[in-house]
């Protein structure tokens, strides 16, 4: 049973600002809209990170799930935990445990061979858990999401390389981390006081919500390449935090070498 992070989904007020600030800080290209988000009150674009993905979505609708969780962690953030499982009986296994764990499914669809299932962010207590499977399971090519193929030749890495593990932040970290590593099925490991579980591809971080806005997904570590490049752009369009960590879209991006 393998789990990718194939995706991150970061929620914005207004769109085009935040792509600015990950196309220029981070050095990465956008790649994909999907205009089938329209559906649910949003625009977005899609951004590669190595064979993974950045997604930004925006309201462009009133009341909105989007804007609905702006307005409860005041302003912008990350959103969403999305996933690629092995095969579809992976895929199975994770959604029935969610639902043994009192999760219920928010959203799901099936079309043709490609399917989704968004799990609570309410009853996961932080985001949304996202998981996706086709014919392909292929880690490093197709994906949904994008149309499938065609994005591989927007794919730049020498600022930023890949990501290598999300925050999540709770009341509780503890019983965050149960809950989450409960419903994917994997066990949980310790950094420290600091719970972990692995995912193939990254690790899922439990921490403490401490920055006054609330459980969410509040962090991505990244592998970086140019580093200095990172620290003079985030510092000139006013992201600058520290020397290993920039804030763009009310995320914490904490850079490693």
């Amino acid at each position: 049973m393998t789990i990718q992070l194939r995706q991150i989904c970061l929620v914005a007020r207004e769109l085009e600002p935040v792509l600015e600030d990950l196309t220029e800080i981070l050095g990465i290209n956008r790649c994909y809209v999907d205009p089938g988000v329209g559906a649910f009150g949003l625009e977005n674009t899609l951004l590669p990170i190595g064979v993974n993905f950045l997604e930004v979505v925006a309201p462009i609708e009133e009341n909105t799930a989007g804007g609905r969780y702006l307005d409860r962690r005041n302003g912008d953030g990350g959103y969403m935990v999305i996933t690629q499982q092995d095969s579809f009986e992976t895929f199975q296994t994770i959604r029935q445990s969610a639902l043994d764990n009192g999760v219920r499914v928010a959203h799901e669809a099936h079309r043709g061979d490609w399917r989704n299932c968004q799990l609570h962010p309410g009853d996961l207590k932080a985001a949304f858990f996202e998981l996706e499977c086709d014919q392909y399971n292929d880690f490093e090519g197709y994906w949904h999401p994008v149309g499938g193929l065609g994005w591989e030749d927007k794919v730049k890495q020498d600022v930023t390389i890949d990501w290598t593990a999300v925050e999540l932040q709770g009341d509780d970290p503890i019983a965050l981390a149960e809950l989450w590593a409960g419903v994917a099925g994997l066990p949980l490991q310790r950094d420290g006081v600091v719970p972990f579980m692995e995912f193939n591809n990254a690790s899922v971080r439990f921490v403490e919500a401490s920055d006054g806005r609330g459980p969410g997904l509040g962090g991505l570590d990244i592998k970086v390449a140019n580093r200095d490049h990172i620290l003079e752009t985030a510092e000139a369009r006013g992201c600058y935090v520290a020397d290993d960590q920039v804030d763009i879209c009310g995320v914490r991006w904490y850079l490693r070498d």
